[in-house]
Order: structure tokens, then C-alpha cells, then sequence
């Protein structure tokens, strides 16, 4: 008896197959505006960043603040790619999209130009060996995003997307970091040391 209803669900599997699709896994920001699964999408991995690398031991005095402070929101999110049926162009702001510091908002959530520190995010190890300092730019939006939901941009091709990994379908901490002005800024800029310089100049100033 069990031998024939194994027999009839392999047949049944046959016949009908389950559409290789699933709400955990990656998808491009292509397919999540469109609110549909596209073949496109990132296997899961258990690489990238789950190991503590103790980065986070040579924070700045601003991060260990923003690590201090009270989460101003959670969302759970998603990541996304440029390349191979992923996000094409600019982002909402007519910006070029920076790999692992653009973020993808709902602006009645989010507002646009918030500048966002992700505890989570600081230390993960990216492609190049660096560390990311857990500071990340909400300069764009999507269709398929409302609510508590954010689209982390990894980069070009899907394995862009490695070493964020741990983080799709996640549910994140975000901190507020103030505004900014004009596009995200590249990794060569050093955001986070421009600010601190800037906010020192302006005690120094009001001695």
C-alpha cells in the first residue's frame, strides 16, 4: 500500500511541479517591483558574513553612539542586484546605485535621503576584504515596497548578494543618522569620518 501511494505521488509530482520559487530567497528589484518571482533569483548560502570578524572593536565614537541608541525603525529586508535581470538605471533620486549603501524605502516609512545605521550590518565582510561600517542611504523606492520593508542593494550579478546574505528576509534594526544631501556617497568617500570631522569642526566652533 505504501509503495503505490509513493508511486502515485511521483507521478503526481511529474504532472504537476511545484514552481521552483520561494518568498525566502533573493529576488531582483526587477521582479520585487513587479511583485512577481522571476527565474532570477539567489540560492540560499550559509557564506559571507556570519562569522564575527570583532570589527566592530575600532567603531568610531558616532557609530558606538548610533550602536547606543534606540532602534527608530525594523524592517525586514530583501536584497537586490543590478545585471542579469536585476535593477537597471538610476534609483529614485536620478542617482547612480552604490553597491551596499543603497537602500530601497517606503518614503511614508522611510523618508527619502535618510541616512540609516544598521547595527546588524556593521563589520560584514564584503568582496574586497573591507568591512562595512554599518552606514546605508535610503535613495530609492519600489513598487513591491510598503511598510516595514527594505531592499538592501548589493552591487552587479547575483554574487553581489554573498556577502549580505545572512541578512535577506531578516528582520533589521535602523537607526536614524540624519539627512543627506545630493547622491550616496561612494566607499571612497568615507561618509562616516566626513561627518565626524564635520560634527568636531562644529564643537570646536561653539566653544
Amino acid at each position: 500500500m505504501l509503495g503505490t501511494a509513493a508511486a502515485f505521488a511521483l507521478l503526481w509530482a511529474m504532472a504537476f511541479p511545484v514552481e521552483a520559487t520561494t518568498t525566502g530567497d533573493p529576488v531582483t528589484y526587477q521582479a520585487a517591483t513587479a511583485q512577481a518571482w522571476g527565474s532570477d533569483q539567489t540560492a540560499a548560502a550559509t557564506e559571507g558574513s556570519d562569522e564575527d570578524d570583532g570589527s566592530a572593536a575600532g567603531m568610531t565614537p558616532e557609530q558606538q553612539a548610533l550602536m547606543d541608541e534606540d532602534a527608530d525603525w525594523s524592517a525586514r529586508a530583501n536584497l537586490y542586484h543590478a545585471g542579469g535581470g536585476g535593477a537597471t538605471g538610476n534609483d529614485s533620486l536620478g542617482c547612480r546605485p552604490i553597491a551596499m549603501r543603497t537602500v530601497a524605502t517606503d518614503p511614508r516609512y522611510i523618508p527619502r535621503r535618510t541616512r540609516l545605521f544598521i547595527p546588524e550590518t556593521v563589520g560584514m565582510r564584503m568582496s574586497d576584504g573591507s568591512t562595512h561600517d554599518g552606514y546605508w542611504y535610503a535613495s530609492d523606492t519600489g513598487g513591491a515596497i510598503r511598510g516595514q520593508k527594505i531592499d538592501l542593494y548589493t552591487g552587479h550579478g547575483r554574487g553581489s548578494m554573498q556577502p549580505a546574505m545572512r541578512f535577506n528576509q531578516r528582520r533589521l534594526t535602523i537607526v536614524d543618522a540624519g539627512r543627506f544631501d545630493g547622491c550616496p556617497p561612494s566607499w571612497d568617500s568615507k561618509p562616516s569620518q566626513a561627518t565626524m570631522m564635520a560634527s568636531a569642526n562644529t564643537s570646536v566652533g561653539s566653544r
